[in-house]
């Protein structure tokens, strides 16, 4: 059995301030998808590049304190794929996949777009260009797991306020059918298939008290080739770790 967590850290140096080595070092994952990482390698201490029992793996932005993505895991990688091969989205860190033995694990952070409407428009165009890399990737590698920040709630059930977010960038409704195509195209998020009707979120805006107040948006995934959605024991969303605006999102894979 392999335990799976992702995590949007909002800089990971930010976040070691905040006990996340603690945290690490009692979770245990086998493998750990960190998203917006905010640092590159030569700016961070041995002790996050080299935590015990972990190869660590980084992909930054160009652009220091922005973006970047991470795997740590306890087994070695068969192979480690850097970006996905178009250059404006690898240039700011935003893809890293390694390759184990029956099963591979991409650790992703899709553009948001809240910032305004040019950043809707990158997050758009990677929107458009994403979907059908995955669905070629997922015929070179059957058994994938695609976990990180989606910048997207899926459902009504993924968010706070739907109707008043309606027109909010994250829940807009082409968004939304952007995460409905994904699962056509044979992907499965694990969270919502083994918890249909729970209500629980993965990020909180650090304004109004929201975390205290759990208005919330559940847009950070596990979605799962469907080969692999059977070995998908269990999914959980872990609201009690607080070293980011974001919290991380769990899940078991029987491999």
């Amino acid at each position: 059995m392999k335990t799976l967590i992702s995590y949007n850290v909002n800089g990971i140096r930010s976040a070691m301030s905040k006990g996340f080595l603690n945290w690490l070092a009692t979770a245990q994952p086998d493998v750990l998808c960190l998203q917006e990482t905010k640092a590159q390698p030569d700016q961070l201490t041995p002790d996050i590049l080299n935590p015990p029992g972990y190869y660590t793996y980084w992909h930054s932005a160009q652009k220091k304190g922005y973006s970047g993505v991470a795997i740590l895991c306890k087994e070695e990688p068969r192979q480690l794929a850097y970006g996905c091969g178009i250059e404006k989205y690898d240039l700011e860190g935003r893809v890293l996949r390694a390759d184990f033995d029956g099963y591979s694990v991409m650790s992703v952070y899709l553009p948001s777009g809240s910032s305004g409407e040019d950043r809707q428009g990158v997050k758009e165009e990677f929107l458009a260009d994403f979907l059908p890399y995955l669905q070629q990737l997922k015929t070179e590698i059957p058994n994938l797991v695609v976990c990180g920040d989606f910048n997207i709630c899926h459902e009504a059930i993924d968010i706070h306020d739907p109707v008043g977010n309606k027109k909010s960038s994250g829940f807009l409704p082409h968004e939304r059918a952007w995460m409905s195509e994904l699962i056509a195209a044979g992907f499965t998020d694990v969270y919502r298939k083994l918890n249909p009707s729970v209500k629980k979120y993965s990020w909180w805006s650090f304004r109004f008290q929201a975390r205290l107040k759990n208005k919330g948006w559940r847009i950070d995934y596990h979605m799962v080739t469907d080969a692999l959605a059977a070995k998908c024991t269990s999914a959980d969303i872990l609201n009690d770790v607080e070293h980011s605006d974001h919290c991380p999102v769990m899940m078991t894979l029987d491999v």
